[in-house]
C-alpha cells in the first residue's frame, strides 16, 4: 500500500503531501525520516539489514531503527513508533543527538536522529528487516566504503563520530565507571 508523506520546504515546514512512490525517485519532494542509534553497555552499535525487497538500499546494513514520519507526526513520536515496530524496543527514551539533510539521486531526507543504550531484548520485526547484530565501532569503521553499509548510514555514522567526540569520544559515552 502506498503510503503518504508530509513534503517539507528548505526550512523543513510542511508544504503539503506527496505519495511515497512519488517522493522515491523525485529528490525534489523532501521529506522526512527518523533515525535512533541503539548501541548497548558496551558501546556496540546495533545495524539493521534491509531485505532485499525494500525499495531503497536493499540487502545492506543500516542504522538501528529508520523510517519515514506519517503524516502529521513530529520525529519524537515517529522514532518511539519505529523503534517499537521494527525492535519491539518500548518505553525507552531517546535523546536527540541532531538534524541533517540527506540526498541523492533517488530522494531528498530531513532526518532527525536519537539514540539510547539498551541491553534488552531485540524482537526485530520480520517483515521489516532481514536482521539485527550489534556491531563494534571499529568493525564499522572497517565496512565504511565496502557496500555492505548504506551510504545514508555512512553519512550517519560520520556524523555520530563528530558528536560523540565533542563528548570525549566513545570511552566517555560507554565508561562504566
Amino acid at each position: 500500500m502506498d503510503e503518504f508523506f508530509d513534503i517539507v520546504d528548505e526550512q523543513d515546514r510542511v508544504i503539503g503531501r506527496a505519495l511515497r512512490s512519488s517522493c522515491h525517485g523525485n529528490p525534489k519532494l523532501i521529506h522526512r525520516a527518523v533515525h535512533v542509534l541503539v548501541f548497548d553497555r558496551m558501546g556496540r552499535l546495533l545495524l539493521q539489514k534491509r531485505p532485499l525487497h525494500k525499495d531503497v538500499q536493499p540487502g545492506r546494513w543500516d542504522t538501528s531503527v529508520g523510517g519515514h514520519l506519517e503524516v502529521g507526526e513530529d520525529y519524537y513520536q515517529g522514532g518511539l513508533r519505529e523503534m517499537a515496530e521494527e525492535l519491539g524496543i518500548v518505553g525507552r527514551p531517546l535523546e536527540f543527538l541532531y538534524r541533517y539533510r540527506h540526498g541523492n539521486a533517488m530522494e531528498t531526507e530531513y532526518v532527525t536522529s536519537w539514540w539510547l543504550r539498551y541491553d534488552g531484548s531485540v524482537l526485530y520485526n520480520t517483515d521489516e528487516l532481514d536482521g539485527v547484530a550489534f556491531y563494534a565501532p571499529d568493525r564499522i569503521d572497517e565496512m565504511l566504503g565496502t557496500g555492505l553499509l548504506t551510504p545514508n548510514f555512512e553519512q550517519e555514522w560520520q556524523l555520530f563520530k563528530q558528536w560523540a567526540g565533542h563528548r570525549g569520544g566513545f570511552d566517555a559515552l560507554f565508561s562504566t565507571t
